[in-house]
């Protein structure tokens, strides 16, 4: 039967090297751990592969759509003459909508200056990153306020006549309803899939959806003098 075991403090800079000891391990000196070394093995990340596929993709569907239809090129500008109706181009048009029904101080600085402070702001907010759905927690305070912001800004563009923005926010608005009284564990897909999203995905989701409409808008339904027109009218 061997004796008791002395646990005397040193000073040392491999922790491994004394393992029965108290190290101090000074700043003159670094704690060290040997590991052996294994095999590396080449992955290639999966986000990277989605990505390089998500492009290549849509360079094959550019290259077709560009040999199917030409390009909509109008004639020579004319700094004399100037086109009725004047549209922005197409990534602009949506911009140009807005401002058809709000005076320029809120559509043109207002508006993106309230964008830009929100994307300057948002990530120092508690990320989610878990990605819970919006309403899979404290369901009854975050339905309150979410009617409060939902019905404030639906009087606010019906005030100044936006239905073409009033009407995909009601639609979004219907489906965050939908999704507050819906379960992950619920027998419908929809809904099912509804529960689970979180803000992030609800307020994108908005975001493209107004994009779309009033690009689409901007683009089929109006004519001379920013006037409301259909696209297969003479």
């Amino acid at each position: 039967m061997s004796g008791p075991k002395e646990f005397i403090a040193g000073f040392d800079s491999d922790q491994r090297r004394s393992p029965t000891r108290v190290v101090f391990v000074t700043r003159r000196t670094s704690a060290q751990v040997k590991a052996n070394y294994e095999e590396q093995v080449q992955t290639y990340p999966e986000v990277l592969f989605r990505v390089v596929l998500a492009i290549e993709l849509l360079t094959i569907a550019l290259v077709v759509l560009s040999l199917l239809f030409n390009a909509p090129l109008e004639g020579i500008a004319d700094a004399t003459h100037t086109p009725n109706p004047a549209k922005a181009p197409w990534y602009f048009l949506g911009l140009q909508e807005l401002l058809h029904y709000f005076p320029p101080v809120i559509a043109g600085v207002l508006a993106p200056t309230m964008l830009i402070v929100s994307l300057v702001i948002i990530p120092y907010f508690n990320i989610n990153i878990e990605s819970e759905g919006l309403f899979l927690h404290d369901r009854q305070r975050r339905l309150q306020l979410f009617y409060l912001i939902a019905i404030g800004l639906l009087v606010f563009l019906l005030a100044f006549h936006v239905y073409v923005a009033a009407v995909p926010t009601l639609l979004i608005a219907i489906a965050m309803v939908v999704a507050a009284y819906s379960s992950p564990q619920s027998t419908v897909a929809a809904r099912r899939y509804l529960a689970n999203k979180p803000l992030a995905w609800w307020v994108m989701t908005w975001f493209l959806f107004e994009l779309i409409v009033l690009t689409a808008v901007g683009t089929f339904f109006r004519g001379p003098g920013w006037s409301w027109v259909l696209p297969w009218g003479s």
